[in-house]
């Protein structure tokens, strides 16, 4: 286990296309091995209507000098702290794609302890937080984990056929790898506010049945949509997803193009 206490502040988040009149921001969390980048064309589409943050998680990109952080509690604690002060501003809704989505989740819990219900979690690709899969990708080869990122085909292949950038991306990969395949749920504090779900319905890391088990973890209005396509369904339907969101928190605006 990586061993390192995750820095706080404004360094946790990016926030692509300001939109300061925006009544609502959303908080969106990367995948396991992504980074903030990749909600960047979702960004586009919400603006000016919604205001996304994307969260950078340390040992990436801009933030590769710092130690990737194992525990997605760990994780969650951090992240829920940094973005205390934008919670007092306005109101937070929260999209998570697969990994994404338990640090998501786990982070409205903790803002949900403090008084602060998100406007809505969006989960997107990942399984309810109280179904478990017995997976152990972190305990792989190299060899191994890269044939798992290739046969997902989230991570490009201007990385993966990269020897160099592909020893550097590995060991985030694993760290992150680990926190997924070795979160628990703790039963007892699930949410109030409203979950979207989102599944692909080919997607071999989350079913869109054990997606649908995340109607078992909030009190609020719940709801499900399965789109074609992989674990990575929303690089072909991000426009469609940006409507959702919007037509949950801004049902006024359309999603650019």
């Amino acid at each position: 286990m990586v061993n390192s206490r995750p820095t706080t502040g404004p360094s946790w988040t990016r926030r692509f296309h300001p939109a300061p009149d925006a009544a609502t921001r959303l908080v969106c969390f990367p995948y396991a091995g992504g980074s903030a980048g990749y909600f960047h064309g979702m960004s586009a589409r919400l603006a000016p209507a919604v205001e996304l943050l994307a969260v950078q998680y340390p040992g990436r990109q801009d933030r590769y000098a710092e130690p990737p952080v194992d525990d997605i509690g760990r994780l969650a604690d951090a992240v829920t702290e940094a973005l205390l002060p934008e919670a007092r501003e306005k109101p937070l809704a929260l999209f998570g794609h697969s990994m994404g989505a338990t640090v998501a989740f786990e982070v409205a819990r903790r803002l949900e302890r403090r008084g602060i219900t998100p406007a809505a979690l969006f989960v997107s690709a990942r399984r309810g937080p109280a179904t478990v899969r017995e997976e152990t990708f972190h305990l792989a080869t190299d060899a191994d984990l890269e044939r798992e990122l290739r046969a997902l085909g989230g991570t490009g292949t201007d990385v993966l056929d990269d020897e160099e950038i592909l020893r550097m991306v590995l060991p985030v990969v694993r760290s992150d790898y680990r926190a997924a395949e070795t979160y628990r749920y703790e039963p007892g504090g699930d949410l109030g506010c409203p979950v979207v779900a989102f599944a692909g319905e080919g997607d071999p890391k989350a079913t869109v049945a054990e997606v649908r088990d995340w109607a078992r973890h909030t009190t609020g209005p719940f709801e499900l949509t399965a789109f074609g396509g992989g674990h990575f369904y929303l690089n072909e339907h991000q426009v469609a997803v940006a409507r959702a969101v919007l037509r949950r928190l801004a049902p006024a605006a359309a999603p650019r193009r």
